[in-house]
């Protein structure tokens, strides 16, 4: 295809293309469903203080999505990147806006399985648009707090919406990277306790969905280090702090996927050790088991022989004898084997 064709590389949904327009000042708040793309009205009188939020939910109706990008002049080159979710984070400045991709994760425990959705935003003056891969509302939180007039995104501009919604995603990095350390340590509680083979798949997988997280979260540094040295006039100077906040964040989450890629590698090697140990132990048994029989053979050996001048056999208790001999030979290997704590 030719550069800037829209094609949705994502997954097909039955799902409608949902418009979400939300306008707001210091002192009023107003909603609605948007049906026709075409009837989006926002406010281009810069003098007044209202703010203009469209959200986009679904990807695959493109033709929606292209006619949105397009009457906010969003070049068509950037239009591709909005519906191409193997587009890694990024942050672009252009003449008319700001153009921002990142990712929104979430891990499933009980399939060990990492989830990413492709958000691509917008920002331009005094308006944002948002695009997010699936129907489900990702800046649930941030609609909450914007119903309270005194919360910091009804007193600023579009440019700490933006921060609002990537603090949103960013703080939901902590809780996937929770749950997945806690599929770790349920791991370890295993190994140390009853070795599978289901967990060695189960490290194995982990560091497959560990590979997903860091190429989804690494770029995000990148992009919010880009962002807090932006010198755009979009972007209001008592904003730039929380940006520069945001950015530690991002340094701290992505230290915390190298130190859980160690944890998985310390962990295999754990698995591995845990498994040689367990069969140290059965070779243990085994060596000291024919340590035992050894002498025991040997005297059966012995008297197993076919020749006739052997002097024990025409004692009348000599059967006995050599049976007692054995029994004492087991006992004191025994012994000794326990007071080298062999056994």
């Amino acid at each position: 295809m030719a550069p800037g064709a829209i094609i949705y590389t994502g997954d097909k949904t039955i799902a409608d293309t949902m418009i979400h327009h939300l306008q707001y000042t210091r002192d009023a708040i107003k909603e609605s469903i948007v049906k026709d793309e075409k009837d989006i009205q926002v406010n281009k009188n810069f003098k007044i203080d209202l703010i203009d939020w469209i959200d986009v939910r679904g990807m695959d109706n493109t033709d929606i999505i292209a006619s949105i990008s397009s009457s906010f002049k969003i070049h068509p080159v950037l239009q591709e990147s909005i519906v191409d979710v193997y587009r890694r984070p990024s942050f672009e400045e252009h003449e008319n806006g700001i153009f921002i991709i990142v990712k929104a994760l979430s891990f499933d425990k009980s399939t060990t399985q990492v989830f990413k959705e492709h958000v691509t935003i917008f920002l331009k003056q005094n308006v944002l648009l948002t695009f997010q891969e699936t129907p489900s509302d990702l800046f649930e939180s941030v609609r909450k707090r914007m119903g309270n007039t005194m919360s910091r995104v009804r007193q600023r501009g579009a440019d700490y919406l933006l921060f609002a919604l990537l603090d949103t995603l960013i703080d939901n990095y902590y809780i996937t990277l929770d749950r997945f350390e806690e599929a770790i340590e349920e791991i370890e509680d295993r190994i140390t306790e009853q070795q599978s083979n289901s967990d060695k798949a189960d490290i194995h997988k982990l560091k497959k969905e560990l590979v997903i997280l860091r190429k989804s979260i690494a770029p995000l540094r990148e992009v919010i280090s880009k962002f807090s040295k932006s010198e755009n006039q979009i972007i209001k100077d008592n904003t730039q702090i929380f940006i520069r906040n945001l950015y530690e964040n991002t340094i701290q989450i992505t230290d915390s996927i190298d130190s859980y890629r160690d944890m998985l590698n310390s962990l295999q090697d754990l698995f591995i050790a845990e498994v040689s140990f367990k069969m140290n132990k059965v070779m243990q048994l085994l060596t000291l088991i024919s340590v035992i029989f050894i002498p025991l053979t040997f005297l059966a050996g012995i008297y197993g022989m076919n020749f006739e001048y052997i002097p024990e056999l025409q004692y009348k208790y000599g059967y006995f004898v050599l049976l007692g001999v054995m029994l004492i030979i087991c006992i004191l290997l025994v012994l000794l084997f326990r007071k080298k704590k062999w056994l």
